[in-house]
């Protein structure tokens, strides 16, 4: 896997799913020793489910760990902080990655209870966990998803758990952006399995899902921040850490030069899923048929973004087309390459929900 890659994979099967898209990246020639020391960083931000948009799926833990044994490699640890205020141990237990660690075998690390160091992170002094920096190999697994003060959240930020509960109080008198930018200079990614399953739509903390069902791969963290910012309704330089960490020298927010490979195909329908009260609200502007979940969340994020902007009072309900029930279909406005035949099409497959905004503020909004 290059530095510029980026692979997709979309479905139900999360564990599966995972299995899949380690073995399309070769992962374990990536990694290359056996007696390396593995490090896998799930977000466990707090004692939260993953259904509810905040935290990291069981499955994709559980398929990292299955596939790295099934590899031979056995120096294996999964480790997390998390967020001040919630207890680590409780955390870990609420959203299942705790028996996951057990029924392989591996011991989860409470970087809570760990010491730390003191390292000049390209100019600014941060304090960093001592597990963490015995690593040989990190494999990062964030969630994309809103978050309340930096507008997004994944690769980048999800480094701030490798930190003590001293520093991440000061990240945040620090600004938050610098220091998380400045961190991920001494704290190398090696690889990124991204959660786009059911990401939030503005809060990290969860509440109101956005159904994708992906699941997505990175070498470059950068990179994979910058491709979640515009699945979720922003442009990367809309992020200071994002900007910032490539000013750093930390990765390449160059989307539109990556080499993206998608593993399989959508046609998940989006009908089978709950939505929240929020969520349903800004769905009532759509009008689907047959919309699988990546195009559909898009539409979902995009919309959310809009609402932010200018507000959706005022603006046809079930105006926007989205979905494959409008294939060789005329209409007046649709998002997807399904709705190519109408009259005002946004294309793609699925479309990133940066364009969707961009497409419907020309479009829709007077």
């Amino acid at each position: 896997m290059e530095k510029n890659d980026i692979y997709i994979i979309q479905g139900e099967d999360y564990k599966q799913m995972t299995l899949n898209i380690l073995r399309a990246v070769r992962l374990a020639e990536d990694i290359g020793d056996r007696n390396k020391r593995i490090g896998v960083k799930p977000n466990i931000l707090g004692a939260k489910k993953a259904k509810d948009g905040a935290v990291t799926h069981p499955e994709l833990v559980d398929g990292v760990l299955a596939y790295l044994q099934e590899e031979g490699f056995s120096n294996i640890v999964v480790l997390e902080g998390s967020w001040v205020g919630d207890v680590t141990s409780r955390a870990v237990k609420t959203c299942g990655i705790y028996d996951v660690c057990i029924e392989h075998n591996v011991p989860f690390i409470d970087l809570q209870k760990d010491s730390s160091k003191t390292l000049d992170a390209s100019g600014m002094m941060l304090s960093v966990c001592d597990k963490a920096l015995e690593l040989d190999y990190l494999i990062n697994i964030p969630v994309v998803k809103g978050h309340c003060q930096t507008m997004v959240t994944c690769a980048l930020k999800n480094s701030k758990g490798l930190i003590p509960n001293f520093e991440k109080r000061r990240f945040h008198t620090l600004g938050l952006h610098k220091p998380i930018a400045h961190l991920n200079t001494v704290i190398h990614q090696d690889f990124i399995l991204a959660d786009n399953i059911c990401g939030d739509l503005d809060f990290e903390d969860g509440g109101n899902p956005v159904v994708m069902n992906r699941i997505l791969a990175f070498k470059d963290p950068v990179l994979c921040d910058s491709f979640a910012a515009e699945s979720i309704g922003y442009h990367p330089y809309d992020i200071g850490y994002i900007r910032i960490a490539e000013q750093l020298g930390v990765g390449s927010t160059n989307v539109a030069g990556a080499n993206i490979i998608f593993l399989n195909e959508g046609g998940f329908d989006i009908r089978k899923t709950h939505h929240t009260q929020r969520v349903s609200k800004l769905a009532e502007y759509a009008k689907p048929k047959d919309a699988c979940s990546a195009c559909y969340g898009s539409l979902v994020y995009a919309l959310g973004r809009i609402n932010e902007r200018h507000g959706l009072d005022g603006l046809p309900k079930a105006s926007v087309a989205i979905g494959q029930g409008y294939r060789g279909k005329s209409g007046e406005l649709g998002i997807g390459q399904c709705t190519k035949c109408f009259n005002k099409s946004l294309g793609g497959c699925p479309p990133k929900a940066v364009d969707i905004v961009e497409f419907l503020e020309k479009e829709w909004i007077k």
